[in-house]
């Protein structure tokens, strides 16, 4: 496990706060859920260039269509 140090804005960091309590979570673990998001956003999108490229346009539009109900179940 690494330890990292960010820089941000006094806002963004108040702000970020606010949202570690409401969901009930620390900073960390705020941080740590933020990326495994940011991370499966990459993965996918990269996984999506990659059939692309091979021209799979049936699996990259059932990537698409799960991408999409996965957009409608999050709240919001």
């Amino acid at each position: 496990m690494s330890t990292l140090t960010i820089r941000l804005p006094d806002n963004t960091s108040e702000r970020l706060k606010s949202l570690a309590r409401s969901r009930g979570l620390s900073m960390n673990k705020l941080v740590e859920e933020l990326s495994a998001q940011a991370l499966a956003a990459w993965d996918t999108e990269n996984h999506f260039r990659a059939l692309a490229a091979t021209g799979d346009t049936i699996q990259a539009l059932a990537i698409l269509n799960r991408l999409d109900d996965e957009d409608r179940s999050t709240p919001g």
